[in-house]
């Protein structure tokens, strides 16, 4: 146990309201501190002061927003790593692509916003947010070049020498060319629909992250008006990564992006025109949800009626390809209503976490991770049932170390346990398929009394959330959305089981998702925990450096 010590911390009286009178000055408070896993640190003091007397330091601060790029640009390190698997370098290229939609999309977002509503304001940081914005699109510009240029110069040549290779247009031979062009008119041209701007034509509505082509043109279409500008959409439905026939690239796995293809056969949608450039383009657009907590009475319905304009929200950023001309740049950042500030080119796809598609389907156990297998406790690697093993004690799982199988065998059990009474469960995130959120319906059905808290501001998965919602109240279970104004973070499971003459109550708390195929992965030495648990026991305090004990 390390040795008392005595620490003073100016702090605002109203942060600590409950612990003073309402006296002015010096007020004190002795006790004893501990971490969050319950280790005694030490005894502490801390004085309060007026308001008006804490200034804080600048110094002190970091700036949210440039400390989230100091992570991705760490991300970005372990692509930069030759010791790591090609693909496992590829995939965390993809991953910082993935990580930078949503900085834009909530953080890039809200520092615009706030610029209009108040350019004066100053974080504790000290920096307005017209400052922010500026270090984090220059700080981003930098990220994005080492991005591409690791992508171009060392990733993908270093593939290619193991066998596995991303065809660009000027690099297809003849029967490669033939093999994209009739793949173009089997596949991609019936879903494909041009648009000529003029003026009964304005510019369409561009979805969130979206590929778009802008086509330069010159010339009369099929009814005689002039064109000079058309805008063609890739349906979302199209693949992004298309693999070519094996005895056609003479490699192990050859692939060309469907921005290729379109870019070389998108001018026969527009017979007789001339094509003059084709551009591929993305914008990437506000997606944090609105919703008035004075004016509220239905968070669900007040969500669904948000969630169709996620899609459409003011753009924050434009990313081009590098051969798209200055005018039809301007153009474009002239139609979204963006600065310079806000546009990136880019020399090769506008969305690299596509290529993602190629980490997860490729079979080369040689350019990826070793598999890895989660190990279970020697309490439950018994033939046991898992209330009987709970009776005995407490059980400590270590995730993704240990499996999470444990977990959905415990809700599966008490669905269809007759012992059970009852299953209250807070849930935050869940995906599209879940076996727990199956178990609850079951157990629902079966005439259990189910209790969910159901966090619908699940950032990204407001969707998925609605939809089980709305399947547990069909099935007659009791659905709690949270406090309107905080989030429902916390993972807890309890489970009401009648056992001889008395009912007992089985808790779960985890600290990570309820989501298997997220909980089992490992993510950058992220270590979640989770503990099945009798409440009435007494735990013993723990902290990381004590868990093996």
């Amino acid at each position: 146990m390390p040795q008392k010590s005595r620490l003073t911390v100016p702090v605002d009286r109203r942060s600590v309201g409950a612990l003073w009178s309402n006296t002015e000055g010096f007020g004190g408070c002795f006790g004893g501190a501990v971490c969050v896993h319950g280790c005694f640190l030490g005894e502490w003091v801390v004085k309060t002061t007026k308001r008006s007397e804490v200034k804080p330091n600048s110094e002190w601060f970091l700036n949210r927003e440039l400390s989230l790029l100091a992570f991705n640009e760490r991300v970005l390190a372990m692509a930069e790593d030759e010791s790591l698997p090609l693909l496992e370098r590829l995939r965390f290229l993809c991953i910082v692509s993935g990580n930078l939609d949503e900085f834009f999309e909530i953080r890039v977002s809200g520092l615009q916003e706030q610029i209009r509503q108040n350019p004066e304001f100053r974080e504790l940081d000290d920096r307005s947010s017209l400052e922010t914005f500026r270090l984090v699109t220059e700080h981003i510009q930098g990220l994005v070049h080492r991005q591409y240029d690791l992508l171009n110069s060392r990733v993908l040549p270093a593939l290619e020498k193991r066998g596995v290779v991303v065809l660009t247009i000027n690099r297809w031979n003849e029967q490669q060319a033939e093999w994209a062009k009739q793949y173009f008119r089997a596949e991609v041209l019936p879903v494909l629909t041009p648009i000529g701007l003029d003026p009964a034509h304005p510019f369409p509505r561009v979805l969130n992250k979206s590929l778009n082509f802008a086509v330069e043109l010159s010339g009369k279409d099929a009814f005689g008006r002039l064109s000079n500008v058309a805008i063609v959409q890739a349906p979302r439905a199209l693949p992004r990564v298309v693999k070519l026939p094996k005895g056609l690239s003479g490699h192990e796995h050859a692939f060309v992006m469907l921005t290729s293809v379109m870019q070389a056969f998108v001018p026969e949608l527009f017979p007789g025109m001339e094509v003059h450039g084709v551009f591929q383009f993305r914008v990437t657009r506000n997606s944090d949800l609105y919703v008035d907590e004075e004016e509220i009475t239905n968070l669900r319905i007040a969500l669904q009626g948000e969630l169709p304009q996620r899609h459409f929200g003011d753009a924050v950023r434009l990313e081009v390809a590098d051969h798209c001309t200055p005018s039809m740049t301007k153009r474009l950042l002239t139609e979204f209503n963006l600065t310079d500030q806000s546009l990136f080119r880019v020399n090769g796809p506008v969305n690299l976490g596509r290529l993602m598609q190629m980490c997860d389907t490729i079979e080369r156990p040689d350019l990826k991770f070793a598999p890895f297998t989660p190990g279970l406790p020697s309490v439950l690697t018994k033939d046991m049932d898992l209330f009987q093993v709970l009776s005995q004690g407490d059980v400590l799982l270590h995730h993704p170390y240990q499996s999470f199988v444990p977990v959905l065998d415990f809700v599966k059990k008490a669905a269809s346990d007759p012992q059970v009474v009852a299953i209250k469960q807070t849930i935050y995130r869940t995906g599209n398929d879940s076996e727990l959120m199956e178990s609850l319906l079951q157990a629902t059905r079966s005439g259990k009394e189910v209790t969910v808290v159901l966090e619908l501001m699940a950032r990204f998965d407001e969707e998925a959330n609605i939809r089980w919602a709305a399947r547990l109240e069909q099935a007659g279970a009791h659905v709690v959305y949270g406090v309107v104004g905080q989030k429902t973070h916390a993972k807890m499971l309890m489970v009401v089981r009648r056992e001889k003459t008395k009912m007992v109550e089985h808790v779960c708390a985890v600290m990570c998702t309820w989501e298997p195929a997220i909980t089992t992965q490992k993510r950058q030495g992220f270590t979640p925990i989770l503990a099945c648990f009798r409440p009435t026991r007494r735990w013993a305090r723990m902290c990381t450096r004590c868990l093996t004990t």
